[in-house]
């Protein structure tokens, strides 16, 4: 799989799961386990993905500052 296009896609999880995380912060609403159920298998799917975006998309910063120094 092409690096840009799982970068969108890992992108997008980060963003479903900053907008959750805002939800809950503001109207205590968690949308995911609305959607899906309290902690079920699928929503337990949707907060690992998310998570496992977030510790990916850390390599961004190596990759922007390698693009600045070329």
């Amino acid at each position: 799989m092409n690096s840009k296009v799982l970068d969108y896609i890992l992108l997008t999880l980060v963003i479903i799961g900053a907008v959750n995380w805002g939800l809950i912060g503001f109207f205590r609403f968690d949308l995911v386990a609305f959607l899906f159920g309290d902690m079920s298998w699928v929503s337990r799917i949707v907060y690992a993905l998310v998570g496992i975006g977030g510790i990916y998309l850390l390599s961004v910063y190596g990759r922007i500052r390698s693009i600045e120094q070329a």
